[in-house]
């Protein structure tokens, strides 16, 4: 069994996909995306998912940067990483230069492994991330 990429809901790419009237998404995916998502009145669109790279959905690569570029991200939050901010530098090296994305990539998993969470009294678990409890 191939390993399973990054996927995200319909309901949640639905607003993108359908109204596109955004500079930020190339027609022709979002049409493309449409066949395999259903509009969000859809039954059962909360359980749909889509792959999050079209290309190569059940490799880890690059392809997810070269996908930017080409205004193919799928999620708007993705998408904005290459609009014209400060983050299009690393999505165009990261596009032409796997190696260096892995790298990075394994580099930050070690940084995230060593943080240390918050216990007890010192932190709280959110009910709702955008929202102090």
């Amino acid at each position: 069994m191939a390993p399973l990429s990054g996927q995200a809901q319909c309901f949640t790419i639905c607003d993108r996909i359908y109204n596109n009237n955004s500079s930020n998404i190339d027609v022709g995916f979002a049409t493309k995306r449409q066949g395999s998502c259903p509009l969000a009145s859809s039954p059962n669109n909360d359980q749909k998912l889509a792959p999050l790279d079209f290309v190569t959905p059940n490799s880890f690569d690059n392809n997810y940067f070269k996908n930017l570029i080409q205004k193919k991200g799928l999620l708007p939050s993705d998408q904005v990483l290459y609009n014209g901010g400060s983050t299009n530098n690393a999505v165009l090296e990261y596009s032409k230069n796997p190696t260096t994305f892995k790298s990075d990539f394994g580099s930050a998993m070690i940084k995230m492994r060593d943080i240390e969470p918050l216990l007890g009294s010192a932190g709280i678990v959110r009910r709702i991330c955008s929202a102090v409890n």
